[in-house]
């Protein structure tokens, strides 16, 4: 038996990366996965090859009606909702005297709002079930963890836009603790220091997404990826695998009593990505 049987997970962004990563750990132990990407096709691709049950809903949930059309995906497949781990993400870098309104709306949309508008129409399916347990005397504990990243609790240059979506789905988490604790649904934060993924990989011609038809640049230049093993005690990046690992305790019985806590996953890298 599993830890997680029975339990209906919605994890965002995970087609590849600590998305992918953790859906496939989730799923190890018990847990019913949605898959979510921006990319319907490698959506599929990806619970078809996740051992365990899974179902696919492939959309960009910054778009209306999203966020609601992801949970019912959850609800007509499995009729409740147990988990949510808001991971979807990606990064459009620039120093902000040349950055636009745009790279920083985007940003703010994706990891903020969009985790918001995820657990907003969730709450029904969160609530609702948690009220009768209530009345009945029973806990039962349902989990959200919403993902974040040192640059968002700590700022990192050449990332305003994105350190502050991530800024606020931390206000987001602490506040969504104080006012659904209790229905016994724990509301936490991992903030993510360096882990090896395409958003922090070398930033090259074939290092991008499409969004709209536009083509956004991701990863890092190789210079400040050369410093990885002066800035994180460990002495390395971390691996998706080793990110998973952290999402997964906040969504296992071992973190009912864990509550509004932002848990850093560095590897002890606790400044900012280069300082």
């Amino acid at each position: 038996m599993g830890v997680l049987d029975e339990k209906v997970a919605i994890v965002t962004g995970s087609a590849r990366g600590i998305g992918r990563a953790t859906a496939e750990l989730l799923s190890e132990h018990g847990a019913k996965v949605i898959i979510n990407d921006l990319d319907a096709d490698l959506a599929e691709q990806a619970a078809s090859e996740i051992a365990g049950e899974t179902a696919v809903y492939g959309g960009d949930l910054t778009k209306p009606g999203a966020p609601e059309a992801l949970i019912e995906t959850a609800v007509d497949a499995w009729g409740k909702v147990d988990i949510i781990v808001n991971n979807a993400g990606y990064t459009i870098d620039a120093p902000l005297h040349k950055m636009s309104d745009e790279a920083f709306q985007r940003m703010l949309d994706i990891h903020t709002i969009v985790p918001f508008r995820v657990v907003r129409a969730a709450a029904p399916h969160l609530r609702e079930p948690a009220k009768a347990e209530r009345d009945q005397g029973v806990e039962v504990f349902r989990k959200i963890v919403n993902v974040s990243s040192i640059s968002g609790t700590m700022g990192n240059a050449g990332q305003a836009n994105y350190s502050s979506g991530k800024a606020g789905v931390v206000g987001l988490t602490k506040t969504l603790a104080k006012e659904w604790g209790q229905f016994k649904i724990n509301v936490n934060a991992v903030a993510f220091g360096w882990i090896e993924t395409r958003l922090t990989a070398s930033k090259d011609s074939g290092n991008t997404m499409q969004i709209d038809g536009q083509t956004v640049q991701l990863g890092i230049p190789d210079q400040m990826r050369s410093v990885a093993s002066m800035v994180i005690p460990l002495g390395r990046p971390g691996t998706p695998e080793e990110a998973a690992g952290g999402v997964f305790f906040l969504c296992s019985p071992w973190s009912n009593f864990i509550h509004g806590q932002v848990l850093n996953i560095t590897g002890g890298q606790f400044t900012g990505m280069t300082t």
